[in-house]
């Protein structure tokens, strides 16, 4: 897999398939590259499909400063990465903290973005959601051992995540944790991630970043919400679409935060954003 070095020099991973406007897709907080491997199976005829792993994550290094594990960093990560390949302008396809990601770029490199589509994110983190993830974040798998999750994980996520195949669960699995090959499970990112969205959250109050959505005005957007989403409420995403009217919005039925991106809803927003690409 290839990488790049960053400036203050980790080795940050990234993946490259494709031909056509650039879709860089940015994972959620404590994701990785591979849970884009439905966009690359299904659109990389039409886009080249450009995925990393942030600090932290994946198969990019852990800094041994958690500090830097924060969105404006991981902004600047970004913008290296795009200047590594010489790429002077991609469309951001962001997963919940990929999204807040391409929010922040919007900010301070809003040149050098052609479009940006959210996948269960917003500019307003429902707290509901925020507790689920501080319930599991940096620390070990509840399950042992991929037969243990095959069994726990669908009842445990099963009210938001209703009529998911087992075959799909044990996909997800796969992506989300790495799996021995006796099945034991550990976690694909630094668990001292943790400590740092702790820190950065300490005083409770969440910053309003409401400007930075406005802050994408003449950029294509779209947005893919879980219908069962803890994230991103129902009445964020419709203040979001009432401030951009054009645009496009799908809801998936049976998920929650947030969407794989194989659904026929998803897939078929992800085309219609691509066809809006230059």
């Amino acid at each position: 897999m290839p990488d790049f070095q960053t400036a203050d020099g980790l080795r940050l991973a990234y993946d490259n398939q494709g031909q056509g406007p650039v879709l860089l897709c940015l994972p959620g907080l404590t994701r990785n590259m591979a849970d884009f491997e439905p966009v690359v199976e299904h659109f990389a005829d039409r886009a080249r499909i450009l995925r990393m792993d942030l600090r932290g994550r994946g198969a990019s290094d852990h800094d041994p400063d958690w500090h830097t594990y924060n969105v404006l960093q991981e902004s600047r990560d970004v913008i290296a990465l795009l200047d590594h390949l010489g790429i002077d302008k991609a469309a951001i396809l962001g997963t919940s903290r990929g999204g807040l990601i391409a929010l922040t770029l919007g900010y301070g490199h809003h040149d050098r973005l052609s479009g940006v589509c959210f996948n269960d994110i917003g500019p307003v983190v429902d707290p509901a959601g925020l507790a689920y993830i501080m319930g599991y974040l940096g620390l070990p798998p509840a399950d042992p051992d991929l037969a243990s999750a095959l069994v726990n994980l669908p009842k445990r996520m099963g009210a938001r995540f209703p009529n998911v195949p087992l075959e799909t669960w044990e996909t997800y699995i796969r992506r989300v944790w790495h799996v021995a090959e006796d099945g034991a499970l550990s976690l694909r990112y630094d668990p001292n991630l943790r400590h740092a969205v702790l820190e950065q959250s300490a005083d409770g109050a969440l910053p309003d970043i409401w400007p930075l959505f406005h802050g994408l005005d003449g950029l294509p957007l779209a947005l893919i919400r879980g219908a069962n989403s803890d994230l991103l409420s129902p009445d964020t995403a419709a203040r979001m679409r009432a401030i951009r009217p054009d645009m496009m919005f799908a809801e998936v039925p049976d998920r929650g935060h947030v969407p794989f991106l194989d659904e026929p809803e998803s897939r078929a927003l992800i085309s219609q954003f691509l066809d809006l690409l230059k």
